[in-house]
């Protein structure tokens, strides 16, 4: 009898640790990640894509646009990659947006390419990834929210690209 019992509480230990302690351990991380990452030099800034109104960015992509913009001024990479598709009956891509966004806010169009894949962050890191390997790209500062930051770079750095990120730090998100 006293065996049946450390078994079930052996099960409601793992319970309990599986439910509570789990998800506090990975949300703490994902906090963590958001309030204290730092960009560092790479070689490309990636602008993950958001929703755009016909092509006008909404406030998140707005709002990542400014950062990625923010930090090509401070020099940190060369070049700005702006990604996403576009959603069904939208006539442009949220990486088109972005493009012409930065363009008309004083970055010049050699510095800035479009990459019209991905609807999710798993698709979007592997088209933004593709495009990298074939020009030699090894590292990114990828431009998103901040709760977001951490999904973005494990998804970077599981396709071998060396990754930070810089949180939004204005708009909705």
């Amino acid at each position: 009898m006293f065996l049946i019992f450390r078994i079930i509480r052996r099960t409601i230990a793992l319970a309990l640790l599986v439910v509570i302690v789990l998800p506090l351990y990975i949300g703490g991380k994902v906090w963590y990640t958001a309030n204290h990452t730092k960009p560092v030099a790479s070689d490309a800034i990636i602008v993950l894509g958001a929703a755009q109104f016909d092509g006008v960015p909404s406030p998140v992509l707005e709002a990542r646009l400014l950062e990625a913009k923010r930090i090509f001024e401070a020099k940190l990479a060369p070049r700005i990659l702006t990604v996403g598709s576009r959603a069904p009956g939208d006539r442009t891509t949220e990486a088109a947006s972005g493009f012409y966004w930065l363009v008309d806010h004083g970055v010049s169009r050699k510095y800035v390419d479009s990459i019209p894949y991905g609807r999710d962050t798993l698709a979007s890191t592997e088209s933004y990834v593709s495009v990298m390997k074939k020009l030699n790209l090894a590292s990114a500062i990828i431009v998103t929210d901040q709760y977001h930051c951490l999904r973005a770079i494990t998804m970077a750095e599981d396709l071998k690209i060396s990754a930070t990120c810089a949180p939004t730090k204005t708009g909705p998100a």
